[in-house]
């Protein structure tokens, strides 16, 4: 039998290590279909149920594997329900490919069924490389060009084959005009700056009394010389949210998240700090970073195109993190400094603890949904996978998993779209089938995505050695988030039309698939919810009522206002926006970027 385009194209994928393919079905794709019959399922087709969910799996995948993601969708609609998923990857520099299906090359421009120019329409998600097939001898270079742009600019590619394409029989290139051939792999690369520039950069460093590390994703393979950095220039770490498990959040100097769902310590370090160092983040909310002129900053980033935009860095390091560093560190000076600095930024990460902790213990209607997170955190094993789906939950995310060495976590950060949270768990279930994985979802994000996406949890939970992946739902019957910026914003109390959800059962409907469901109603049992998560042998939904009049205070709040909201607030229905009416509405409008989802 012949090979056809569709067969090299899932041996070419082999050839690159992919093992799954996160996908639905239809007829623009039929003929990769019948090869994923013939290659007997390698790479592996895994059926979402629905297109964007396949794109959120595969950035999930990518994410916590640090491998290429990639899913596949038919012609028209498919290929549309894949966009937002894309978007997400090319917001936070991931690396994955879509294959799409398109019509027959016959009825191109013949307004056939399902036939739209995707070309156009991905030119923008897949900007860096976006190709139509339209003849065999384009593969493999097309496709190998796919994946290396996709793990070189780390962002999403597409290739567009459409359907008579995929069943031509494969002809190579050959040595001739206008034929391209290629070949497999890449090597690991590295860039690091010049000596001058990281002597430019030392001497920021060092003339500094009051250092500020800023860190994100791209500082992830730089554990050790981020710590190396901080102790011998006495600074505190703050982290964007995309680098929340790149240092350990036991270190006494890491003041946690940074942004509005960041904390009161970070909000200091930035405001009191005379020198900044930003590794790997492209944390975009300036309001949260030193005021101008107030403080020297040097950025290290291996991406020139994103490097110097986001503050106005007086010395702009383009390199791999570790590399940089690793250079970098042999310039920096200890001596000399006092531990003045240091010590207040140690205190005030204490401080936070303990108000964080006391936060949670408040009571509430019926349960708090700080001390929902609060008692995850003691209980979460060492090699937790964590993700959090946007919204209010994405703020007890941020403000009480302590993330400890080992552990991994992520959402969406600069897209914070609403509904991954579950499909990057199951993502992170194929990355790492042998590690207990954990996703963070509000009541909404559970009814727009996660209530089918616990189906296809349920249809693959025996190909995972450890089977626990445990969702947790906030249900607060409230879209909880935009609920607290219109008070913050409009002065308005909700708009329930917008706002009020119905109460779903999430736990009934997990059992009905055969998986664990808890209901709790109670704080008393929130604990032994969490503990029967952990103990269940497959997929599990823990349903937790949660009162939606807690409020996710700003980080710039003072800490007596942080220590008295929750208090405050939920004192009844009349007093509910008190503390906003209070004072802190000018605060959270002067800070507040505007967005919907988080």
């Amino acid at each position: 039998m012949s090979t056809k385009v569709s067969d090299h194209i899932l041996e070419r994928l082999r050839a690159w290590g992919v093992e799954e393919v996160f996908g639905y079905p239809g007829d623009g794709i039929n003929g990769l279909l019948a090869a994923w019959g013939r290659a007997e399922n390698q790479p592996r087709f895994v059926q979402s149920r629905h297109e964007e969910m396949s794109a959120f799996e595969a950035v999930g995948y990518a994410k916590f594997s640090g491998r290429l993601g990639v899913c596949a969708a038919t012609s028209g609609p498919g290929a549309i329900h894949l966009l937002n998923g894309l978007y997400d990857a090319k917001l936070d520099h991931v690396p994955v490919l879509a294959i799409v299906g398109q019509t027959n090359r016959t009825a191109m421009g013949g307004s056939y069924q399902q036939e739209v120019d995707l070309h156009t329409l991905y030119k923008d998600v897949a900007s860096e490389f976006v190709e139509t097939v339209t003849v065999p001898e384009q593969l493999p270079n097309v496709l190998d060009r796919a994946i290396r742009t996709a793990y070189a600019r780390r962002c999403p590619t597409a290739l567009i084959i459409p359907g008579d394409v995929q069943e031509l029989d494969y002809s190579p290139p050959t040595h001739a005009f206008k034929m391209v051939p290629s070949s497999l792999g890449m090597s690991e690369f590295t860039a690091t700056p010049t000596d001058e520039a990281l002597r430019r950069a030392a001497d920021v460093l060092n003339a500094g009394e009051k250092v500020a590390l800023l860190v994100g994703q791209g500082a992830a393979g730089a554990v050790a010389e981020v710590r190396e950095v901080a102790e011998l220039l006495g600074a505190g770490v703050a982290k964007a949210l995309l680098g929340k498990d790149v240092l350990s959040d036991e270190l006494p100097y890491v003041t946690g998240p940074i942004g509005l769902l960041g904390s009161r310590p970070s909000y200091e370090l930035m405001r009191d700090c005379d020198t900044l160092l930003t590794i790997g983040s492209s944390f975009p909310y300036t309001q949260f970073m030193p005021e101008f002129g107030k403080a020297r900053a040097v950025q290290i980033d291996i991406d020139a195109h994103m490097i110097g935009m986001r503050y106005p860095y007086e010395v702009n390091l383009v390199g791999d993190a570790q590399a940089t560093l690793r250079r970098l560190i042999p310039l920096l000076k200890a001596e000399g400094r006092g531990r003045k600095w240091y010590d207040t930024v140690c205190a005030n990460v204490k401080r936070w603890h303990q108000t964080m902790e006391r936060r949670a213990a408040v009571a509430a209607d019926p349960i708090n949904p700080e001390y929902v997170a609060r008692s995850l955190d003691a209980l979460l094993p060492d090699n937790a996978i964590l993700t959090s789906d946007s919204g209010s939950v994405a703020n007890w995310y941020a403000r009480h998993i302590t993330m400890r060495p080992g552990m991994r976590g992520s959402l969406s950060g600069t897209l914070a779209t609403m509904g991954p949270g579950v499909p990057y768990a199951i993502g992170a279930k194929f990355a790492h089938p042998d590690r207990p994985v954990f996703a963070l979802v509000g009541d909404g994000a559970m009814q727009m995505n996660g209530l089918a996406e616990m189906i296809t949890a349920a249809k693959y939970r025996d190909l995972w050695s450890d089977p626990r992946l445990v969702v947790a739902v906030w249900n607060n019957q409230d879209l909880n988030q935009v609920t607290w910026e219109m008070r913050a914003m409009e002065g308005a109390p909700s708009f329930l039309p917008s706002q009020s959800i119905p109460d779903v059962q999430y736990a009934a409907f997990a059992r009905s698939l055969g998986l664990t469901g808890i209901r709790v109603e109670k704080p008393e049992d929130v604990e032994a919810a969490w503990r029967a998560g952990l103990e269940a042998d497959g997929p599990a939904v823990l349903e937790f009522l949660t009162d939606p009049a807690v409020p996710p205070i700003p980080p710039h709040a003072s800490w007596e206002q942080m220590e008295a909201t929750a208090a405050s607030i939920l004192k009844g229905d009349a007093d509910r926006g008190s503390v906003i009416k209070q004072g802190l509405k000018a605060k959270v409008q002067e800070f507040l970027p505007g967005r919907a989802k988080q």
